[in-house]
């Protein structure tokens, strides 16, 4: 799954440079965090450093949101990190940067980063008092909002390589012994659970390249070892890898030993998800139609500016600035996203049309048919679809 956390550990060229580089990130970026006042620049954010002490003015620090798969790198490994980065006891500052943009901070966006970063605070805490180091004053709050910095500030030291990049840390480091084992607990709610090994698998691998790396959905989907997990009811026996199990509220639903081919876990995760007896799943798997005005298309007929995306893989199939009304009762698009869709002849119930299938889950869409001014009418099921506003449109397609 793809996450995202922010830190601040002084001057952000140096803090993206380091983090991109880590095994499991797909991406730093620079930027500003932590402030109440909106669409900061660059000079904003260094002059406001003056108004330090002002309870009405909340200033920015230099930040970097870190992008990553958090089935190739945990929270935690990512936190330690930020830890030995620099030196979190000064205070608005990092050796000769001083103001308060240039203040140590965590900004997490979900409860295990939040634990991880007060349970490593803790640890580190007590490793620099033992080395004669003060209190951390690193500010650990959850992330509000994230303004991307101006482009000349992106992989400044890519295109900089002599530029300024100062070391900051305490040479304090975290220790084997030093740290607890890392536990995946439940995070409440339908979540999917790859159980992978700790050795080399040559089917966990395929799973990964072929399944959960390309997954996109709302359900969460996690790659652990099966020793992690903790506070979960399972019943499948864990001897095998890969094992995908389908959770809710910490309690197994069901569970599928050995390799999924990715047209088997859409269709479990729809059972899953949907639920065999839904309207949803006999759309998607047994080519169903929906009614005509149904709830569901009285919902998205008058979205906003936005996307539609699959229900179970996440890939975004339409958009609506392709939308109109035809007057069918049935969600009607000009034409699919690029690369989205299949396209497969269908000649059931006496009837020549063509239908449309999602790419990457294989499931029913609906039909399409062509225009008298000699354009495409897709005919769409609105029961398969999510919808997501534009402004969140990176989030929901990031992976790719």
């Amino acid at each position: 799954m793809i996450v995202e956390i922010v830190f601040a550990a002084g001057c952000f060229w140096g803090v993206e440079k380091h983090f991109e580089n880590f095994e499991g990130v797909v991406k730093a970026e620079s930027g500003y965090a932590g402030g109440n006042y909106p669409n900061p620049t660059y000079e904003d954010v260094l002059d406001k450093r003056r108004f330090q002490g002002q309870s009405e003015l909340v200033n920015y620090a230099e930040s970097v949101k870190v992008t990553y798969d958090n089935s190739k790198v945990s929270a935690d490994a990512l936190i330690k990190s930020f830890w030995e980065l620099h030196d979190p006891t000064q205070v608005n500052g990092q050796g000769n940067d001083i103001g308060n943009n240039y203040r140590s901070a965590i900004y997490y966006t979900n409860a295990n980063q939040e634990k991880s970063a007060h349970d490593t605070e803790t640890t580190y805490q007590n490793l620099l008092t033992k080395k004669g180091y003060g209190k951390i004053v690193t500010e650990i709050k959850p992330l509000e909002r994230f303004y991307s910095a101006e482009s000349y500030h992106q992989d400044y030291l890519q295109r900089n390589p002599y530029g300024y990049c100062p070391n900051h840390s305490t040479g304090v480091k975290f220790t084997k012994s030093d740290v607890k084992k890392e536990t995946i607990t439940p995070l409440g709610g339908k979540e999917i659970i790859v159980i992978k090994s700790a050795s080399y698998c040559p089917y966990c691998e395929k799973f990964e390249k072929e399944v959960s790396s390309l997954y996109k959905g709302t359900v969460p989907l996690r790659t652990v070892l099966a020793s992690d997990l903790k506070g979960f009811d399972v019943k499948t026996k864990l001897f095998a890898t890969p094992t995908i199990l389908f959770i809710e509220d910490g309690k197994e639903i069901m569970g599928r030993k050995g390799f999924m081919e990715s047209e088997d876990f859409y269709k479990t995760l729809g059972d899953f998800k949907l639920g065999k007896n839904s309207q949803s799943y006999n759309v998607a798997f047994n080519q169903g139609t929906d009614n005509r005005h149904c709830k569901q298309y009285d919902v998205f007929k008058e979205t906003p500016d936005g996307v539609f995306v699959d229900k179970l893989s996440g890939d975004v199939l339409f958009d609506t600035r392709e939308r109109f009304h035809s007057g069918t009762g049935w969600l009607s698009f000009y034409k699919a996203v690029d690369n989205a869709t299949v396209e497969k002849v269908d000649n059931s119930y006496g009837m020549k049309r063509v239908e449309i299938i999602a790419k990457k889950s294989g499931i029913h869409l609906g039909h399409v048919f062509p225009r008298e001014d000699g354009r495409k009418r897709f005919c769409i099921n609105a029961t398969v679809l999510e919808f997501v506003p534009r402004e969140k449109i990176t989030q929901a397609i990031h992976a790719k």
